[in-house]
């Protein structure tokens, strides 16, 4: 038997942190966004809150 010795609970190991790892690349593609970006979907969020709260009507 000429062949590399394996030991199977640090090759699940390794296959659990690869796994993790590109779960960890997904999300960031999915969910990651950088403080420009928040800054500005605050930005648009708050001023669209103000716009909509500036034609309210008081029917008290």
């Amino acid at each position: 038997m000429s062949g590399k010795i394996i030991h199977f609970k640090t090759a699940k190991k390794q296959l659990g942190y690869a796994r993790k790892e590109s779960q960890a690349s997904e999300n960031k593609a999915k969910f990651g966004r950088d403080k420009l970006q928040i800054s500005k979907e605050k930005f648009a969020s708050s001023k669209f809150k103000r716009h909509l709260d500036s034609h309210k009507t008081d029917n008290d």
